[in-house]
């Protein structure tokens, strides 16, 4: 998610499209939180670690 993000982060703002902007900011914002939560020890999704 976080690969995602960036790649998303990217193209809106070499597209200049403002809405892919937000998202891509929002995805990788997303997947940084369940990161984190993974590598704290708590499940997200069923799965010990989310990658």
């Amino acid at each position: 998610m976080i690969i995602v993000g960036v790649i998303l982060l990217i193209a809106g703002f070499l597209l200049g499209i403002p809405l892919l902007t937000t998202v891509g900011i929002i995805v990788l914002i997303l997947g940084a939180v369940l990161m984190l939560a993974g590598r704290a020890g708590h499940a997200v999704g069923g799965r010990r670690h989310y990658y």
